[in-house]
């Protein structure tokens, strides 16, 4: 090799070193500050929203580390990677979302050139940028790590929020792919016109956790709520699929309701996979509708606990509840839930037991329980003081959210009178605002009630309106089992049959039967009646007539036969029918169901000599919650007829859907059963019964 060809050889390999060297000592002393502008314009459009670095901007070179998650790529592993260092950032909203957010009270304002309208403002962020990303316009941040940051989030009326990634210029070459978040001291504000949320969290790190990195605290309101809460997550946030799970652990109130969830979650940003142990307990279930969206019903103060999993898809979101257990009242509940997000509505599905269900804590399903009971449970305090029936509305409203298909059983059901209820099982099913119970069966005092019943809320038939059927048969009843705490019962072997069918329109247990029409048919064979009894079934009508008319007296009762037809709310007489050792009675009149009021009159033919006297009417007229009773001149008592009578009337003013059926062709209930034997039927809601019986004439 000559010399002239060994000196450029020479020259060739002092150039291949000296420019890298130069470029090298270049960016090394290069003032960094002079780069901000390309790196906001950059930024902002692979943001599409403004980006600005207001402080200083410096650079370090640092080799990137190989992670478990990280594949070796040759020798561009070897290169370093420019280290960044900036200060006082700024971070706007959206074009669309130009107005200017709050700041949280208390808070410091943003740095010294804020945005018009900010997504957030940081102290300091510091972050390595993969340099062989940028040949291909994309700006690779793997780790980006916050120092004091003040977080303003915000969605309008509209659904319009700052916090979605979108690109609002669609000819941008440039994007942003942010991988992993280090959280340091700092705040984030929350303000949601359509959740009503105006909530703030103070951020800060942790350093002797060896799970979690950051502990936050929760202040503000939620749907007019007082919301407060605290826990601690993750010190490092992947926003990238990954297999390392994020730790949570959070504790909520959000007024009376306790929320508190440990756990994981896989790619937070995505909830692609949450496994978390999941408390809660509030007031009432229905007040979760605004924190979870699902149409839940009101119910006394209630406590759960259970495993949540869940995940959300491109194709839309799965939960379960898993074998939770809690109490709902004095009641237990267990069981497993699940959601699906679906369309038109997401379904929730599952199954809920209960062993040992106190009776008294369903009573706020129907509005059914005290105006304390409400008030405690969040609801308007509505009950006049005057009425039984339960005025306070369904929220129809809701039921058009959500479709559930939930299977409810119950081994045991009691109250404070040992009503005893073996078994409760039903099939709920609410699909596009049609909610029913096919069937709701009790298995109660040797014999079964069930009942199909049918709630149209779809709001078809006008806001807040219900198109309601009920159909209930009640087979086998016996009365020694029924009270088996009354002695005088214990060698009863009467029994209860029945059947009943309404229909109406209304928004309410009071103003559903109040526009009831259809029929109501009852039998009692054989038994004993008595005030004693009355009181047992906690009836306030038939205690008032025999307390101011005969003290109190075993009578024996062979049989009782009622029909009743319905129209707008106005129960009629059609066959009311009773025999006793004393007499046989008569009964006509009306029960108004939609002024709660009785009419009825009781006729009294004697058997004996012993009650030749008493055969005047017996008048019980009145409310349903002060009945009054009167006898015609001359007659001073009459020891049977009221107080078998009201032994119909006052279950149907308790609410409690009256039964019928016939016992054998032996049984002294034949010859009066022969007048009642039609199974009711009733007419399409919105409509009147016509009978096709003709009044008996009084």
């Amino acid at each position: 090799m000559n010399k002239q060809r060994r000196t450029k050889i020479a020259l060739a390999v002092a150039v291949l070193i000296a420019v890298p060297a130069v470029a090298l000592a270049v960016l090394l002393n290069f003032d960094w500050n002079q780069a901000k502008p390309w790196l906001d314009a950059r930024t902002s459009e692979a943001l599409g929203r403004p980006f600005v670095i207001a402080g200083d901007l410096s650079l370090t070179w640092e080799k990137q580390a190989i992670g478990p998650t990280q594949p070796d790529e040759g020798w561009r592993s070897i290169i370093p990677w420019p280290h960044l260092v900036a200060q006082d950032i700024h971070i706007g909203n959206p074009p669309s979302m130009t107005a200017p957010a709050s700041t949280p009270s208390g808070k410091r304002a943003s740095a010294t050139t804020p945005l018009p309208a900010e997504l957030a403002s940081i102290r300091q962020f510091s972050f390595s940028l993969n340099p062989f990303a940028l040949l291909g316009k994309k700006i690779v941040i793997p780790i980006l790590r916050f120092d004091s940051p003040v977080v303003s989030l915000r969605r309008d009326a509209d659904g319009n929020n700052n916090w979605t990634s979108r690109n609002n210029d669609k000819s941008s070459p440039w994007q942003l792919d942010l991988q992993r978040v280090v959280f340091t001291k700092g705040s984030v504000h929350l303000t949601d016109a359509i959740k009503h949320a105006d909530v703030t969290a103070d951020i800060d790190t942790i350093n002797s956790d060896p799970r979690y990195g950051v502990a936050w605290n929760l202040y503000g309101k939620f749907n007019g709520e007082k919301v407060s809460g605290n826990g601690r997550a993750g010190a490092v946030l992947s926003l990238q699929h990954q297999t390392v799970p994020y730790p949570i652990l959070a504790n909520l109130r959000v007024g009376k309701t306790m929320i508190t969830v440990e756990g994981t979650l896989t790619k937070p940003t995505d909830l692609a996979a949450l496994d978390m142990r999941l408390k809660m307990s509030g007031a009432s279930m229905a007040r979760l509708y605004a924190l979870s969206g699902i149409v839940l019903p009101e119910t006394p103060p209630f406590n759960t606990e259970g495993h949540l999993i869940g995940s959300l898809s491109p194709h839309g979101s799965h939960w379960n509840y898993e074998k939770f257990s809690g109490q709902v009242g004095s009641s237990d509940i267990a069981g497993n839930l699940e959601y699906q997000s679906k369309q038109p509505r997401a379904l929730i599905s599952g199954t809920v037991v209960s062993r040992l269900l106190q009776f008294s804590d369903l009573a706020p399903l129907i509005g059914a329980d005290s105006n304390a009971s409400k008030s405690k449970r969040g609801a308007d305090a509505v009950q006049p003081s005057d009425k039984v029936l339960p005025v306070e509305p369904f929220k129809t409203e809701r039921w058009t959210s959500i479709d559930a298909d939930i299977r409810f059983s119950a081994d045991k059901i009691i109250r404070n009178k040992e009503l005893p209820i073996n078994r409760l099982t039903t099939n709920l099913h609410l699909q596009d605002g049609v909610l029913s119970l096919l069937p709701l069966d009790f298995d109660m005092a040797g014999g079964r009630l069930s009942s199909n019943i049918t709630l149209d809320g779809s709001g078809k038939i006008g806001k807040n309106a219900i198109k309601a059927s009920m159909k209930v048969t009640a087979r086998h009843l016996k009365l020694q089992q029924l009270f088996p705490t009354l002695q005088p019962l214990q060698a009863s072997v009467g029994e209860i049959n029945g059947d009943a069918s309404l229909s109406a329109i209304g928004n309410s247990v009071a103003s559903l039967l109040g526009a009831s029409n259809g029929e109501i048919k009852t039998l009692i064979n054989q038994g004993t009646i008595s005030k004693l009894l009355l009181e047992e079934m906690g009836l306030n009508i038939g205690s008032v007539i025999i307390t101011q008319l005969v003290g109190d007296k075993q009578v024996k009762l062979n049989c009782m036969a009622t029909d009743f037809g319905v129209t707008n709310g106005l129960m009629r007489t059609r066959s009311f029918i009773i025999d006793t050792d004393d007499a046989i009675l008569d009964v006509s009149g009306d029960i108004n169901l939609v002024q709660e009021q009785l009419d009825l009159t009781i006729k009294p033919e004697s058997k004996g000599l012993r009650v030749f006297s008493l055969r005047a009417p017996l008048y019980v007229r009145g409310s349903f919650k002060q009945p009054r009773v009167s006898v015609d001149k001359g007659v001073l008592a009459m020891r049977a007829g009221g107080a078998i009578a009201l032994a119909v009337l006052a279950p149907i003013a308790a609410l409690l859907p009256l039964i019928s059926a016939g016992p054998g062709e032996n049984s002294e209930c034949a010859k009066l059963l022969a007048d009642a034997h039609i199974k009711p039927v009733a007419p399409p809601p919105g409509k009147t019964y016509q009978s096709k019986v003709k009044p008996r004439v009084k």
